[in-house]
């Protein structure tokens, strides 16, 4: 327990913690914000039960650690341009996230971090997965890191968003602009100062300056290693619970085994730095 209050229990080994003694609905004070903020760098993904946001307070939650950050593609709800809805019911035939990827890390500035609220969930199943990626990279042998480190990776958002949302038309960066960018295999947090592997099945499609069966080849094996389950915590939600992610040094992936029942919420997303 903190001087003030707070109490938190560790999901796994690996990440994780959940939070308690804190009402994410009300004013966050510049104290509560640096606590919230050490946990995230200790934790990596941090989990809050019952709490009960508005759209506006979950968005002001949000801007307490930056600014918002607008989906290049997806649906956003009305009147709320930096807020995504999360659904799947019976009609759904594909939900989002059932890779294992950091979001958007086709931006040249990927994002900081997301909030997850979700609002309805279903009877049993609808989990999240969250996979550590500085245990990733550091159960790498020391040559295989040392060839990485200088590496730089294409990340693009096509193959992705457009398949999913099934159109073009005006998008963020305008018309059929979907965005493509280049990271390094390896990056360095900016607040923690570890490394971490930052390559995700989602946006990840090639390694530039490799042979195309190279780049092939390395990337199915950074995508199977990441699936390793000694760097992962599963989260079960409930009702009116959040999660709040580190998109930097942290993938995820959604369990879609409830249909057809529904699971419902909203996400916002923190903008992000380059990374370096």
């Amino acid at each position: 327990m903190t001087e003030t209050g707070i109490t938190t229990r560790p999901v796994s080994p690996a990440l994780g913690a959940e939070v308690e003694g804190i009402d994410l609905s009300e004013p966050l004070t510049a104290e509560r914000h640096a606590e919230i903020r050490a946990l995230l760098n200790s934790h990596l993904v941090l989990f809050f039960r019952d709490q009960d946001l508005t759209l506006e307070q979950h968005k002001e939650l949000g801007r307490g650690f930056g600014d918002l950050h607008i989906h290049p593609a997806a649906p956003n709800v009305e009147d709320h341009p930096e807020v995504i809805r999360i659904r799947a019911d019976r009609n759904s035939r594909v939900v989002a996230g059932m890779k294992w990827h950091a979001d958007v890390t086709c931006d040249a500035r990927p994002p900081m971090g997301s909030i997850l609220h979700l609002h309805q969930v279903p009877p049993v199943g609808g989990d999240t997965m969250f996979a550590n990626m500085y245990a990733a990279f550091e159960a790498l042998s020391l040559p295989m890191q040392r060839f990485l480190e200088g590496l730089t990776a294409v990340h693009e958002s096509a193959q992705v968003h457009r398949d999913r949302f099934g159109f073009g038309g005006e998008l963020r960066d305008g018309a059929n602009a979907f965005p493509e960018a280049r990271h390094p295999v390896v990056r360095t947090h900016p607040e923690t100062g570890r490394k971490c592997l930052f390559v995700n099945e989602n946006f990840t499609t090639r390694i530039e300056g490799l042979a195309k069966h190279e780049s092939k080849a390395l990337l199915a094996m950074l995508f199977e290693h990441i699936t390793t389950p000694e760097f992962h915590c599963r989260f079960t939600w409930t009702c009116k619970a959040v999660a709040f992610w580190d998109n930097r040094c942290t993938q995820h992936r959604t369990v879609w085994d409830y249909w057809p029942a529904t699971r419902h919420g909203y996400r916002v997303t923190i903008a992000g730095d380059n990374p370096v």
